[in-house]
């Protein structure tokens, strides 16, 4: 062992004591803990360690109190820190004086090891699969760079992709199986092993995995280890797999597997999930996802399970438009990330499609004459995608096989149950992106554990891989461009119009107007809208620039779209007054001028957002009372006299003028309805609403004078009080609650209790109307919410639970 020491530096050179050809390192400050580094012992390693040894011996080193070894590690950043160290190698300075080089090995050291403790501190498992960001060689080079700059080089880079990047073909293998709450009886390798060849990546999708109460109120599953253990004993023999990632809501599971050999190559994963189910928030029916990016290709799978019924393709349209609006990863230093920001998305699942085809006995007969292809024309995913209502940009393979769905249990048959279910292809895979082909798309019919089978297709899809050779000349040259050009020019932008005005904006109906940039100078400009001082954001909550920020080229022009809509985060302030639709946007060049663009309009106030204790003052609807009364009225700094005189402006009946109503009227009128027109209809509650009939309960809300509907949820106080068990007795809770609050409390559990009444019709019960009710009315502050404990919401549905089958009493 060679070993070189002083004061503040320290190397040695430890024995290679592991067959691979790689040399283990760790760098120890003073006052940090140590990083632990792998590089590839190969030239450009010794030659970084022989200018390290140069620069000691010679140079006048700087103060960097760090201790430098070789030593062993475990390897979970070794490729990208290995990269670096190479990458700046390659870069050392053509300097004949030994300081020139000594003071550049030493800021190497430095940025390695600020680099190296990113890296490490977010690591936090130890395992690629839960590293949120690991970086590669072309984003550690460009960190060094101003923000702008690094914007600007990434977009260039971009562009210039095909000169640095080779195409090489993997092997993806895609399932997915409606189990229909069983447990696996079989081994999965009929579905799992049907080629001759290994996969590079498994991604397997199910649904309805587990259908009992404690699945679907508690989120606690034992069928979720008995299904990923059923799969991992099942995975191709002729490999071996590491699990990266594995997500569940309810009955709906996502298990993504990839080969051993590629393990090191799997950066940034994250997984998300999204209901659309109970309410449009449970989790019965929805969607959970896993993205990551393998080599330079980002990945994103999302497993499904849409609205059933035959004639509800609609509600399956809008589950999979809500999917992809809600659902975005959140990825350490990046922005937050959509499902179509990935390079290839495969969606798979049981997307519930039907055929438009009544007669059962006949579809049975067109299968078994091998008429798929005719049967396929009543397909309704094949019908909503041509008529672009649905899974637009995706792409399906010619279906070979037979419906999946229904069949008799262990068999099959087909359903031979009373409703005797006309056959579907239910589940499916569907994919968009580039360079993706597909091999094989099929059923299994081997399996037959549910009365769904499971369907698989096995894709080759082309990643992006960098040659770092090539990178490195396109990075200089773009490099040496920019600096050229940044020396002569200054950027420049022409727009098309600099005022907007926003007629009649209402709640929760979208708005939109566009103008154009053009790039008028010589040189590419950086964009951005910036927040004005002291503002934290670039715009107000019910307004959005899109695209916010880019990169234009000399002469390119872009569309801007401006965007208001007010949602319930922004409401209140509109209805009171206290904000207006006005805002003025900061446009910003990078190394340019600022441009200002003014917004202005006017709001229509809604009961929406509007509080119970203001709704019950009222009589008039809320857009016929001026906004200065309106003003006064949500005021809390007014003397008894002055309240008087409000609210005999509001309330027009004679001797009762100064008597605010029990329970606001917008919350009569509705309950009212629902307890005369829906006590008994099947499923009340359970079944979201469609965008379409929401809208049209918009217009009606705007246009007439009897239907409003309020902001019903109690005060933050009593989730407050009732975590902290301050009251033992429910009645004693809700009596301190304020007047208006508790009287539509006390309204709507009655009202619920007489809904209770109908159970056979309606299909409610009192757990799961506790479980429904309790999460809109029993809200923590929008602080804690992110914090609520399932302890917490079981103790909320308790309570509402109390009030459903004992009434106001104990």
């Amino acid at each position: 062992m060679n070993k070189m020491h002083s004061s503040m530096f320290g190397c040695e050179n430890v024995t290679q004591c592991s067959s691979t050809a790689t040399v283990r390192i760790r760098l120890q400050g003073e006052q940090t803990p140590a990083l632990l580094l792998e590089l590839q012992d190969d030239v450009h390693t010794q030659s970084f360690l022989q200018h390290v040894t140069k620069a000691k011996q010679h140079g006048d080193t700087p103060h960097f109190p760090c201790t430098f070894s070789l030593h062993r590690m475990q390897p979970q950043t070794s490729s990208h820190i290995s990269y670096l160290l190479t990458t700046l190698i390659i870069y050392l300075p053509d300097a004949t004086g030994l300081k020139c080089r000594s003071m550049w090995i030493f800021s190497c050291v430095e940025l390695i090891a600020v680099c190296s403790y990113r890296l490490q501190s977010v690591d936090r498992s130890g395992s690629c699969s839960d590293s949120p960001s690991n970086y590669t060689m072309r984003q550690a080079m460009m960190s060094s760079h101003a923000g702008s700059r690094e914007g600007l080089l990434k977009y260039r880079l971009n562009k210039k992709e095909k000169e640095y990047v080779d195409i090489k073909n993997f092997r993806f293998f895609i399932g997915t199986w409606n189990v229909n709450g069983q447990s696996p009886d079989s081994s999965l390798e009929p579905w799992l092993c049907s080629d001759p060849d290994p996969p590079d990546v498994y991604a397997l999708g199910f649904q309805e995995l587990d259908l009992s109460t404690e699945a679907f109120f508690y989120m606690d599953s034992s069928k979720e280890q008995l299904w990923v253990d059923a799969v991992e004993r099942s995975l191709h023999h002729k490999a071996r797999y590491i699990r990266i990632r594995t997500i569940r809501l309810v009955g709906m599971m996502l298990v993504v597997y990839v080969n051993k050999e590629h393990k090191h190559h799997i950066r940034e994963v994250a997984s998300e999930s999204v209901g659309t189910g109970l309410m449009n928030k449970m989790g019965n029916k929805g969607g959970v996802a896993v993205r990551f990016v393998f080599h330079n290709t980002s990945f994103c799978f999302v497993n499904s399970h849409l609205a059933a019924h035959v004639d509800d393709y609609e509600r399956r349209n809008q589950d999979y438009k809500d999917i992809c609006a809600r659902m975005s990863f959140h990825l350490l230093d990046y922005p937050p990330l959509r499902i179509v920001k990935h390079d290839v998305v495969i969606w798979l699942g049981d997307l519930n499609y039907r055929l438009c085809f009544p007669d059962a006995g006949e579809v049975k007969r067109l299968i078994a004459e091998k008429e798929l292809r005719r049967l396929q024309e009543y397909d309704q995913l094949n019908i909503q995608r041509k008529t672009k209502c649905a899974f637009t940009d995706f792409m399906e393979g010619e279906i070979n096989f037979c419906p999946t769905y229904k069949y008799d249990a262990k068999s099959d048959r087909w359903d031979s149950s009373g409703k005797c279910r006309v056959p579907a292809w239910c589940d499916r895979i569907l994919w968009r992106g580039s360079n993706v082909k597909q091999l094989h798309y099929r059923s299994h019919m081997e399996l037959k554990t549910s009365d769904h089978k499971p369907v698989s297709s096995l894709f080759s899809i082309g990643v992006k891989m960098v040659i770092e050779q090539r990178y490195k000349k396109v990075f200089e040259e773009i490099v040496r461009d920019m600096d050229r050009m940044e020396n002569d020019f200054l950027p420049s932008l022409s727009l098309t119009q600099r005022e907007f005005t926003f007629e009649n904006v209402k709640f929760r109906q979208f708005q939109r107007q566009s103008f154009l940039i053009t790039n008028d100078g010589q040189v590419a400009c950086t964009f951005a809208f910036i927040p004005k001082l002291n503002d934290s954001q670039y715009c107000k909550p019910w307004l959005r620039a899109e695209p916010s920020e880019g990169v234009l080229d000399p002469n390119e022009a872009m569309e801007i779209f401006l965007e208001v809509y007010v949602s319930k985060d922004s409401v209140t302030l509109l209805n009171s007054g206290e904000d207006k639709i006005e805002d003025i946007l900061v446009l910003h060049l990078d190394r340019g001028k600022d441009y200002f663009i003014t917004v202005a309009g006017n709001y229509l106030p809604s009961c929406f957002g509007t509080s119970l204790e203001t709704l019950c003052r009222m009589k008039k609807p809320i857009r016929e009372i001026p906004i200065t009364k309106l003003i006064d009225l949500v005021s809390d700094n007014f003397s008894i006299s002055q309240e008087k005189c409000r609210i005999n402006f509001l309330l027009d009946s004679a001797g009762t003028e100064d008597k605010p109503l029990k329970i606001p009227k917008e919350v009569w009128l509705l309950v009212n309805h629902l307890y005369t027109k829906a006590c008994q209809q099947e499923d009340l509650f359970q079944t979201p609403g469609l965008q379409d009939d929401l809208l049209y309960i918009y217009i009606y809300i705007y246009t007439r004078t009897r239907l409003n509907h309020p902001t019903i949820f109690l005060p933050y106080i009593l989730h407050r009080r009732l975590i902290n068990s301050w009251f033992s007795s429910k009645r004693q809770l809700v009596s301190q609650l304020p007047r208006a609050h508790r009287n539509v409390f006390r309204y709507l559990m009655a009202f619920l209790r007489e809904l209770l009444k109908h159970s056979i019709d309606s299909n409610l019960n009192a757990n799961l109307l506790a479980t429904l009710f309790a999460s809109l009315l029993i809200r923590p502050p929008p602080n804690l919410a992110g914090k609520q404990t399932q302890h917490d919401r079981q103790k909320a549905n308790d309570f509402i639970l109390g009030f459903l089958m004992g009434g106001d009493e104990d």
